[in-house]
């Protein structure tokens, strides 16, 4: 079972913790990893563009001369594609769906095998508690100065109930406050660092174990 150092808000080690090789002492698998960030990109995108086929843009339902004996060629409607002010062929539609499925374990697994490889590199900051009286950004910065991953990237999991604790993160620059149920694989990427408490830590094991 890996073994990290317990920090407290003093950037002082108050010992060890144990973490579990379940969620934290996975092999990582690049491949599966890369599946479950795309999908998740991919789930999250919006199409916004649309164009108007030639179904879509209002007139010409007249025919716009006969059909034989003008000497020019056979027209149907002034909306086609190859007439100006007419539809879009092939152009992008907002009711695309770029949507990926991913199973659940597959998801959960990525996640395991992103918060392993933080561990396993010293990129993962466990700390005993963070309890903040007040909601206060200059205490908190001032504390996060002495640990650990401060000037990087770093991904912190605050439990939603600790308000104070995440409004005093709020204004933190490289700093990113997350639930623990809301841990997904684009977010934890996305960060060099990864600061967890150790009550969160336990929270983790009975949300991303099988």
């Amino acid at each position: 079972m890996p073994n990290v150092k317990l920090y407290n808000l003093e950037g002082k080690t108050t010992g060890e913790l144990t973490l579990s090789d379940e969620l934290f002492g996975v092999t990582p698998k690049p491949a599966l990893i890369h599946e479950a960030y795309i999908a998740q990109l991919a789930n999250g995108r919006q199409p916004l563009a649309h164009t108007k086929t030639r179904g879509d843009v209002s007139g010409g339902g007249k025919k716009p001369w006969k059909q034989k004996g003008t000497g020019r060629a056979r027209h149907g409607s002034t909306r086609s594609p190859i007439w100006v002010g007419g539809g879009v062929t092939f152009g992008p539609r907002s009711d695309r769906d770029f949507t990926i499925k991913v199973n659940r374990k597959v998801r959960r697994a990525a996640l395991r095998m992103i918060l392993s490889d933080r561990v396993a590199n010293d990129h993962f900051v466990a700390l005993d508690a963070l309890d903040m009286k007040e909601g206060k950004t200059r205490a908190l910065g001032a504390a996060l100065k002495k640990l650990p991953g401060f000037g990087r990237p770093l991904l912190m999991v605050i439990d939603p109930k600790n308000v104070q604790a995440r409004r005093a993160a709020a204004n933190i620059q490289g700093v990113t406050t997350i639930a623990p149920n809301s841990l997904n694989v684009r977010d934890l990427l996305s960060h060099e660092f990864v600061m967890i408490p150790k009550a969160e830590i336990e929270l983790m094991q009975t949300l991303f174990v099988d």
